[in-house]
């Protein structure tokens, strides 16, 4: 089953495959299309305002469609390709808990994976993964065993390290956030710290640690999430390949009825 969702020109479309699944079933039960294609539109909404662009398109990535897919697969809990999120519904199936609230905190996650500037692929994958955790953070949907402030070993160390270094620069400098995703457009250089804080990113981070004390000297989080990267799993790109096509099949069939 499918849904389309349309907030101004993006469109949002949502595709559970693994509807017959025990976790395709939950999906549907507990959290359901209609949903899912509402919290990808509050998601939106709330990173471009987080990135100050709600009023700035011409600062936005220019994406028309953005995707979902529920499919049965081992691995991440969920995973972005472009502009495509695949959600794992063997943990859906598997998650212990509120299942709803889970799978919005993972949309926070994935959702700024579709809008954020990656330095044209320059920027270590680190903040890539930390932007999209402080959006989570940002958004109060942190999960149980979030990384604490002040916790982590390096400051592109991710996920939720990351989340707590970029919460603490945003704290000395308002916006900090935002201006940092918009230089990243196109290039990516560890010297926009410097730039933007008037400290290299290594002096940033020992003062960070130096300020949590005690805690800054734990450097394991209990964030219980698997922790995905960007590395092409063969089962996943199959996923993302039907759904390339499905769409494709969709929009002959459309023009074929013109």
């Amino acid at each position: 089953m499918a849904m389309l969702q349309i907030t101004g020109a993006v469109q949002f479309d949502v595709s559970n495959i693994a509807r017959t699944s025990p976790g395709g079933l939950r999906f549907t039960e507990e959290i359901g299309v209609d949903y899912a294609e509402q919290t990808m539109e509050t998601t939106t909404n709330f990173i471009w305002d987080m990135f100050d662009q709600q009023n700035n398109a011409s600062e936005r990535k220019d994406v028309e469609k953005v995707s979902m897919v529920i499919a049965d697969y081992k691995g991440a809990e969920a995973i972005t390709y472009g502009e495509t999120i695949i959600v794992s519904a063997l943990y859906l199936q598997g998650y212990n808990g509120n299942v709803t609230w889970e799978f919005t905190s993972l949309i926070y996650h994935e959702m700024t994976h579709v809008w954020q500037w990656t330095g044209a692929g320059q920027a270590p994958d680190g903040l890539v993964e930390g932007m999209a955790d402080y959006t989570v953070l940002k958004a109060d949907y942190d999960p149980p065993g979030f990384a604490k402030p002040g916790m982590g070993e390096r400051w592109d160390q991710g996920y939720d390290f990351t989340a707590r270094f970029l919460e603490y620069c945003e704290g000395l400098r308002p916006g900090f956030v935002s201006v940092l995703n918009k230089k990243m457009r196109d290039a990516f250089n560890v010297s926009y710290f410097d730039d933007l804080m008037g400290k290299p990113v290594d002096q940033l981070w020992s003062e960070y640690k130096g300020s949590y004390g005690e805690t800054g000297k734990r450097n394991v989080s209990e964030h219980n999430r698997l922790l995905h990267g960007r590395v092409a799993d063969l089962q996943i790109l199959l996923v993302v390949a039907i759904n390339v096509v499905g769409g494709l099949l969709k929009t002959l069939a459309l023009l074929l009825h013109l």
